[in-house]
């Protein structure tokens, strides 16, 4: 119950103002005159003035509230390490048990737990101490306490809190640890070329001395064998990496764990970067002039990234007409420096309905075959010469050719189609999509014909598309290191003039080029893997048939068995959600690939070293303290606003007497009748004595 007296005044206040200030002129005059009443006239005066301000008595009964203290208690992964978790759960409970103890007083628990699986964001302390005051009246709260090891990154997220806080750090004073730390790591590379990344190995904490000098770094590349370098602690160094392909390439740094450091979790990091290739070199020889020899420019021209060195042989040198070659020729053609000097410099080799004429003699054709063995790529596009005497079939080349020809030649009208296996390969996957028009009932694309065709007999090799008759028209090959393609016709620009409503002949030689320069999204026999989130999201390319699955290890060891869905032909593929940070290595019977989930290194083991410097700023604008629960449970005493709330092996409380109001009752003071009797008499008593 709380009683405490209100005035209601009968009058606007500045009346009674004014009849205030008329009493205090007739009583000073009354004291000038000294008459002897004029105190009681002043008493008499004054119980007027009450009684117009009419006091009123006022009890409220009242229910006293509770004093809040928040504790924010963080069980993120950093606090997982060595007994951080057995002193935070000690700590919890001491907390819990003095809370209790204290009268009036009740204790509110928000946890900090870890950020999803490959997130930034950290330990978000006080965005949970924000969270938690959010949810309480601020004039309830007697303070707050932190448990944890000190790191947080959202210090920026501070609020102003109306009692003190207090942190109680986990850990030990004797902790250190050592960290990886990758400082640069571009998102893409030129294949083959050096690309600088810069690392830094470096101490925390208490560091013993023989921790310091030089320490082994282990470099692996797409979980192949690592190599080992012996590098500086606490100084940043440059390691030159060369992508061995194209696509995505996992890079793994590490070093080994030290005896007494605290976790090895950040001893660790990997990284993506995307393989590209700088300038794609192209030779193209057209054996003379014919209507689809634009074509094959265009398509190359058209890519930026292709450099094309293009010869058209327009007079062979087997022609007599008097007029001297070197007067016929633009520029001489360089077929030493082409095909003997510089020909490991190409990426790619087009021979466009190219036949022998004595331009290049066999030596010269079998190092072009020395160039495919040695992973190089040969396309023949493929006319009417392909089937005479002049064939590069009765050439050194035809060692590495995929088909050999009967020498016939079709000529009548045919639609190229893609064959069962060309539909699970991806040079011809999905080319129906392109189509100007639908498929016919009969299941015949919807793009134009073509008239004329090599017959040829494929000997080895993928025939991915058939002609007249499902003659191979589309052959493509493998031959040691390298590639090989013929096509069986010249006659593919006949879709880039729109030939009844033409075709996909962009599409289908650009895939095919690139297939030739081993692009890896062109792979036929290909297990990838990207990653989103916490996702993997695992696709198989195969031209075979049949159930297929993929073991997947996680960083921990753990092998588990994915089953993938042929979800096109020759396209598998299954989603699997990684447990944990880390790199995953995944494998079938025939392929493997790795993949990096999350950070190059999680940011909760990027500073593993309990400490209270972040903190500091929060705690004294608050008045609080930082203290370490290997020192001992700290006491709990009551302090009073705006005073020091902490010491040595003690913290302080702020207690608020919050309460709630039940019922209010209000009645005069005194009735009015006893205040006018009162002035009544005081009034009679100063003329009574005055007039004596």
């Amino acid at each position: 119950m709380s009683r405490e007296i209100v005035f209601d005044p009968l009058l606007a206040l500045p009346v009674l103002a004014v009849l205030a200030a008329l009493a205090c002129v007739v009583l000073g005059f009354a004291l000038w005159r000294r008459l002897a009443g004029w105190w009681l006239r002043g008493l008499g005066a004054l119980a007027v003035l009450a009684a117009l301000a009419n006091p009123s008595l006022q009890e409220e009964a009242r229910d006293p509230l509770t004093d809040i203290v928040l504790a924010v208690v963080d069980r993120t992964a950093s606090q997982g390490i060595s007994d951080r978790a057995a002193q935070t759960d000690a700590a919890l409970a001491e907390l819990e048990r003095r809370i209790a103890a204290r009268a009036n007083t009740e204790l509110r628990i928000a946890r900090v737990a870890d950020a999803p699986e490959g997130s930034e964001r950290g330990t978000l302390l006080m965005t949970a101490l924000s969270e938690a005051l959010a949810e309480a009246p601020r004039g309830r709260i007697a303070g707050a306490v932190l448990i944890t090891d000190g790191q947080l990154h959202d210090l920026d997220m501070a609020p102003e809190m109306p009692a003190p806080v207090h942190a109680l750090l986990t850990g030990r004073e004797g902790d250190w640890d050592r960290r990886l730390q990758v400082r640069n790591a571009p998102a893409f590379a030129i294949i083959g070329e050096p690309v600088t990344l810069r690392l830094r190995i470096e101490n925390q904490g208490d560091v013993p001395a023989d921790a310091e000098g030089m320490v082994e770094l282990f470099v692996t590349i797409d979980g192949g064998e690592p190599q080992s370098f012996s590098v500086p602690v606490g100084r940043d160094m440059e390691v030159p990496i060369r992508l061995p392909h194209g696509g995505m390439n996992v890079i793994q740094f590490e070093v080994p764990a030290a005896e007494g450091e605290l976790t090895d979790r950040n001893n660790a990091a990997v990284i993506s970067i995307n393989g590209v290739r700088d300038r794609l070199r192209v030779l193209l020889v057209s054996g003379e002039p014919h209507a689809g020899e634009r074509t094959w420019r265009n398509l190359l021209k058209s890519d930026s990234s292709v450099d094309l060195v293009h010869f058209t042989i327009l007079r062979p040198p087997t022609k007599q007409d008097g007029v001297p070659v070197s007067e016929l020729s633009l520029i001489a053609f360089p077929t030493r420096e082409l095909f003997l000097e510089k020909i490991d410099e190409f990426d790619l080799i087009v021979f466009d309905r190219y036949r022998q004429r004595g331009i290049l003699p066999p030596i010269y054709l079998d190092n072009v075959r020395r160039y495919v063995e040695d992973g190089g790529a040969v396309l023949l596009a493929a006319g009417p010469e392909f089937a005479g005497a002049e064939s590069l079939w009765r050439s050194p080349l035809a060692e590495v050719l995929p088909g050999m020809p009967t020498a016939r030649v079709v000529e009548r009208g045919y639609t190229p189609e893609v064959s069962d296996l060309g539909a699970r390969h991806p040079v011809t996957a999905g080319l129906e999509d392109f189509a100007p028009r639908p498929a016919a009932e009969d299941g015949t694309p919807g793009w134009g014909r073509w008239f004329r065709q090599i017959d040829v007999t494929a000997e080895a090799g993928d025939t991915v598309m058939r002609g007249a008759d499902a003659r191979p028209l589309l052959v493509l090959d493998r031959v040691e290191a390298g590639r090989v393609a013929l096509l069986a016709s010249d006659h593919a620009w006949l879709w880039h003039r729109g030939y009844e409503g033409g075709g996909p002949q962009l599409e289908l030689l650009r895939r095919l080029a690139h297939w030739m320069m081993k692009e890896p999204e062109l792979e036929e026999e290909a297990l990838r893997a990207e990653a989103q989130g916490q996702t993997i999201n695992i696709t198989r390319r195969s031209l075979a048939e049949g159930a297929r699955s993929v073991t997947v290890t996680t960083p921990a060891g753990e092998e588990v068995a994915v089953e993938l869905t042929e979800t096109a032909p020759g396209r598998f593929t299954a989603s699997y959600e990684g447990p944990e940070t880390g790199l995953y290595r995944l494998a079938d019977a025939e392929k493997d690939a790795v993949i990096a989930l999350g950070p190059a290194a999680p940011r909760e083991y990027a500073e593993t070293i309990a400490t209270g410097d972040k903190l500091a700023p929060v705690v004294e604008r608050q008045r609080g303290g930082i203290l370490r629960l290997e020192d001992g449970f700290p006491g709990i005493r009551d302090v009073r606003a705006g005073r020091v709330a902490a010491g040595r092996g003690w913290v302080g409380l702020t207690p608020r007497e919050a309460y709630l109001t039940t019922d209010i009752r209000i009645r005069p003071l005194l009735p009015a009748v006893l205040f006018l009797l009162l002035a009544a008499a005081l009034s009679l008593g100063a003329w009574l004595r005055e007039g004596r």
